[in-house]
């Protein structure tokens, strides 16, 4: 099978190990096209060029670059033709131009489609992406969806077709693995991971929540964004500020090191109209470091974390404190917490199984 695989996504050297897991399969000839960089709201993604081994990887320009909406590649068509593929993954939402283009180009050559999702919940958007998106899915043959509400949405706006419930990525537990020892006596570090800081990832919650616990105890918090200075500025009122540590972006190679020297990972997001958490991927990276979890119920998190953490309901200052409390007080239940954590991982969430499941999905669209 040739699979041309088009995905801003696998910018993310982390996320390109997947691939090299696809590529493995002796059934499978491999394209990956993804943008030299990707002008995202929190900063300029650039390629990262790290695992690269057993397909080909290429880097083409595209137009209305950081438009999510509205971008699309204009050599596509050419690759297309070129590479011949018998299936085109596009790893994109159904109303976006990219994914819209890609399945016409696709179908130009007589390669079968799917695309990818993570939208859980049943949005209605205006002209011309409404028409896209109805083409889309009454033309393309296969959709991977990312969590399990996306099924109900995308069946909910008309998508008969087959469907296959996979994350987009999963983690590399080689990479990814529990540190050789957690220093008991430096105290108790709660660790907030998110590439942006905004309203809906809740880390005012656990900045109130945190403000009650007893002893030494620091929480150190990653990302850039909007909501930043009113964080600090939090801190300060609650009397926390030499207690928090702002770290801004950590880089993908160097997330598991920064994971692995938590005592427990947070996740407080909350819904909100226009969205609500779809994955929350750094709880897997923590798992896999051994790293105890917290989330709130939004979205995809619990069916994530299932028994291997704990959930709080969103926006319960008072319930994260008593979990956060609970886990300081018992080293005993952080580390079954962080074995449970790794075993459902290796039982889920590996690269190896996300690609061995996404290479079912090629299959099954072969035989049909």
């Amino acid at each position: 099978m040739k699979i041309l695989m088009l995905s801003k996504a696998c910018l993310v050297g982390a996320y390109q190990t997947k691939l090299e897991e696809i590529a493995k399969f002796d059934d499978v000839e491999l394209l990956v096209i993804v943008p030299p960089v990707w002008l995202d709201p929190s900063g300029p993604v650039a390629l990262e060029r790290s695992h690269t081994d057993g397909y080909r990887l290429l880097a083409d320009p595209i137009r209305f670059n950081g438009h999510f909406h509205l971008h699309y590649y204009p050599r596509l068509k050419q690759r297309v033709a070129e590479f011949q593929p018998d299936i085109v993954h596009i790893d994109e939402e159904p109303y976006n131009l990219a994914t819209f283009l890609a399945m016409r180009q696709a179908k130009s050559v007589g390669a079968k489609t799917l695309f990818f999702t993570w939208q859980n919940l049943a949005r209605r958007y205006p002209f011309p992406f409404s028409w896209m998106e109805k083409r889309v899915l009454a033309g393309v043959d296969a959709a991977i969806m990312g969590n399990q509400e996306a099924v109900a949405v995308w069946q909910g706006k008309g998508y008969t077709g087959p469907h296959t419930v996979i994350p987009q990525f999963g983690v590399d537990t080689q990479a990814y693995q529990p540190p050789p020892r957690r220093d008991r006596g430096r105290g108790f570090v709660i660790g907030s991971a998110n590439r942006r800081l905004v309203p809906e990832k809740g880390v005012d919650v656990l900045l109130r929540a945190a403000a009650k616990l007893p002893g030494i105890w620091r929480l150190q918090i990653a990302g850039e964004g909007p909501e930043r200075p009113l964080l600090q500025q939090l801190a300060h009122q609650l009397g926390i500020a030499d207690r928090v540590q702002f770290d801004g972006p950590i880089p993908s190679g160097q997330m598991s090191a920064y994971l692995q020297q938590m005592d427990v990972l947070v996740l407080p997001s909350r819904t909100r109209p226009n969205w609500k958490e779809q994955f929350g991927r750094v709880l897997i990276e923590a798992m896999a470091c051994e790293t105890a979890v917290i989330g709130s119920d939004s979205g995809e998190i619990p069916h994530v974390i299932g028994d291997a953490g704990l959930i709080f309901p969103e926006d319960d200052v008072a319930a994260l404190h008593a979990h956060l409390l609970r886990v300081m007080q018992s080293p005993d239940l952080r580390d079954e917490l962080g074995r449970n954590g790794r075993a459902r991982v290796q039982a889920h969430y590996t690269q190896a199984q996300i690609a061995a499941q996404t290479v079912a999905v090629y299959r099954e669209m072969m035989a049909e």
